[in-house]
């Protein structure tokens, strides 16, 4: 049985950081099995959580996501053995970073999803999109310009 769908004032701009072999699977599992989640996240896919870097964070929120999840194998069942337990230790080290950038840590998730898990990945989604949507659009960027990006649009467009 599917939701039913609400409209809200403001739909949350969610970027999604996972894991190719465990997360990804999951969310493709729930994709392909029908399972209905809110449609406000984007994923980037990363070969293991552990590669996630704290660029990534802040350039995404510099580029209007409201919100970011990272999310990889349950710790120990890494493809890598350890990149999860790098991601856990980098998540502590994040969430100083973004405070230190005046973003609030409550627009950052981080979830541990296996390929079997669709319906787990479907209630994170579903929950940390009614999270942020609470939370409101994330505007403590909105008056940075990244110049080199602004350059790099303007010629994209001029080309």
């Amino acid at each position: 049985m599917s939701k039913k769908i609400e409209r809200h004032d403001f739909e949350p701009k969610i970027l999604g950081f996972v894991c190719k072999w465990c997360t990804y699977s999951g969310a493709d599992l729930a994709g392909t099995s029908r399972m209905d989640y809110s449609p406000n996240v984007r994923m980037v896919r990363l070969p293991c959580s552990g590669r996630i870097d704290p660029q990534f964070l802040i350039k995404a929120f510099e580029q209007g996501a409201d919100g970011v999840i990272v999310s990889g194998c349950h710790p120990g069942d890494c493809h890598y053995n350890e990149g999860n337990y790098y991601a856990r230790r980098r998540n502590l080290a994040f969430r100083e970073l973004l405070e230190f950038n005046g973003i609030d840590v409550e627009r950052l998730e981080f979830s541990w999803i296996s390929a079997a898990e669709a319906i787990k990945w479907t209630q994170v989604i579903d929950k940390f999109t009614d999270r942020v949507r609470d939370l409101g659009p994330h505007t403590a960027y909105d008056a940075l310009v990244d110049p080199y990006a602004d350059r790099l649009v303007k010629e994209g467009a001029s080309t």
